[in-house]
Parts: C-alpha cells; sequence; structure tokens
C-alpha cells in the first residue's frame, strides 16, 4: 500500500490534536536527577546581550557539501565527539481543557517558554546552526562556549508568532523542521513566513510531506515524501535544503541511504542511541517538555548530552 494514498491530514491538519510528531517520551522531572549545583537554570543573572548571542550564532561555517571527503572524520571519531545539546519543540501555546496529559509534553506554555530560554541566555549557552554542528562533527571545527541547538518541528504557526520574537530577543536562531502539507493552512506557518525565518538566519529543514513514519517507506512514498517537499522548501527559500528530521524521531538503517541519495547530508532522531555507522544521520535531540521548569529544562540538558 502506497502510504501518501491512505486520509490524509484529519490530525495532522488540527493545530490542538495534531502532537505527536516526535513522539518519544521525553524525560520527566524524576528521569533526569536532582537538580545541579550549576546556578544558571534558576539564575538572577542579566541576560546574555543580544550581540554576543548573534555572535556566536552567526560564526561562519563551511558549505556542508564542501568539506573534502578525505577531511570527514571517521564514524567513530565523530560519535565519540561530545554531543552538542540539541532541544525539540512543538507547539508553543497556553493549555487548553481538552489537551490531554501526554499531549501537554509537546504543548509548551508560551510564558514557560520565554522562561526556558531566558534561562539558556542567562545560563550563557549560544545557539548554533546544523552547518556549524555538522563541520564540529566531521572535521573538529570550533564552536561556541555552551553551544546548544534549537529546533522547532511541523510548522506550527506559533513557532513564528511567539518563538521568533522571544527568539530574538537573546538573538538566537533555530532550526525549523517543515512539514509542506500543512503550509498556508489554519494555525500553520506560510510560505511567506518561512521564507522570512530563512531569510533572518534561522536553517530550514525537512519534515516531509504529510508526516509519515519512514520506516514504512516503499517505492513512491520516497518521492512523495522527501523529494517533493524538499523541493517545494528549496523554492521557497532559495537555498539548498541539506538536514532532515524524522518525523516521530523513528528511522531504520534502510532509510538513510535513502536520504543520501536526495542530497542530505544530516538527520534528526530524538532521545535514542545514534547509530555507530552513520552517526550524522541519527543525530540526537530532546523533547522540551510542556512541564519542564527551567531547572528541570538544565538539569535535563546536563543529564542527557
Amino acid at each position: 500500500m502506497i502510504l501518501f494514498r491512505t486520509p490524509l491530514f484529519a490530525a495532522a491538519l488540527a493545530a490542538s490534536t495534531f502532537l505527536t510528531a516526535c513522539e518519544t517520551k521525553p524525560a520527566t522531572a524524576t528521569e533526569v536527577g536532582s537538580p545541579t549545583a550549576e546556578p544558571a537554570a534558576d539564575s538572577a543573572a542579566a541576560p546574555v546581550a543580544p550581540s554576543a548571542a548573534t555572535e556566536a550564532s552567526t560564526t561562519p561555517a563551511p558549505d556542508p557539501n564542501s568539506i573534502p571527503a578525505g577531511s570527514i572524520a571517521d564514524a567513530a571519531t565523530i560519535t565519540a565527539r561530545p554531543q552538542v545539546p540539541i532541544l525539540c519543540y512543538h507547539q508553543i501555546r497556553d493549555w487548553r481543557a481538552k489537551d490531554s496529559k501526554g499531549a501537554k509534553d509537546y504543548i509548551v506554555p508560551v510564558q514557560k517558554f520565554r522562561d526556558q530560554i531566558k534561562m539558556l541566555a542567562d545560563s550563557g549557552y549560544h545557539t548554533v546552526l546544523p552547518d556549524q554542528l555538522h563541520a564540529y562533527l566531521t572535521t573538529g571545527a570550533k564552536l561556541p562556549s555552551k553551544p546548544i541547538m534549537l529546533t522547532f518541528d511541523d510548522t506550527d504557526l506559533d513557532q513564528f508568532t511567539v518563538a521568533r520574537p522571544t527568539l530574538e530577543k537573546y538573538g538566537f536562531k533555530a532550526v525549523y523542521f517543515i512539514m509542506t502539507v500543512s503550509l498556508g493552512r489554519p494555525n500553520y506557518m506560510s510560505k511567506a513566513q518561512v521564507k522570512q525565518l530563512s531569510d533572518e538566519g534561522n536553517v530550514i529543514g525537512s519534515h516531509t510531506w504529510d508526516h509519515h513514519n519512514v520506516k514504512k517507506y516503499q517505492g513512491q512514498d520516497w518521492v512523495t515524501q522527501i523529494e517533493k517537499p524538499t523541493k517545494t522548501l528549496e523554492e521557497i527559500t532559495g537555498k539548498k535544503i541539506n538536514y532532515f528530521a524524522f518525523p516521530f524521531g523513528l528511522w531504520n538503517q534502510q532509510a538513510i541511504p535513502e536520504l543520501k541519495k536526495r542530497g542530505f547530508v544530516g538527520a534528526y532522531i530524538l532521545a535514542e542511541k545514534r547509530d555507530p555507522i552513520d552517526p550524522l544521520f541519527t543525530i540526537r535531540r530532546i523533547i522540551a517538555s510542556g512541564y519542564w521548569t527551567p531547572r528541570t529544562l538544565h538539569n535535563s540538558i546536563v543529564q542527557s548530552f
């Protein structure tokens, strides 16, 4: 059966219910350990100046396709490098009465999101983007102090209307993994908004057409779910799309050569273990839970990476 012929999107296009985009349960407060001695999570220190954060976020990184094959480290070396913390966000909105307990892991209330981002700035984190991470992993290129990557999945409108101005306040940049079936629909971003994010120095990545599980792809699914959506994003941004995020964080080894054939240089999963053969295509992230205080988020970052 061809996956893309299944009924499309009753769930996929309802902002209040399409929450399982990266459905691997994040660590709970009890799973991340007791508070660390580092005071940054609840610190009253002044935020990092936007100019400093911006400088760190825009450190020049080479086009990943320009790095000579002979300069790229082997898989064991890449895996051995200290991991850079990467957060995965979905919806940024206040909880509603109909939101389930599980859904609230994927919905971060507006003020809680602002508090989490402020904590990162107060703690001295500097956002990095995928080209910087790729250069670091493959060649050992230097990163700014306390690097962190912020990623957003599924094209939700609140990522533009709420998250974007919050990140701008601290000079932070982010990666937006776009599901193209939703573009222009109610409660989702428009093509113009995606282009604006790209033009402002954020990175746009591919997240399939309508979020089907990559582990189930066969035949034409690779064209429908990967090739066409990626081409659409390249037309919108005027830039090559080099990075992919697996829906639900689910992947298999058969998917990796298919992604490589289609020009991707890296792919992102969730909290599972990386593939020792292709660590660049199984880069780990953790979901930033809607339940987490800034301190809990801080502790989870420390414990998870």
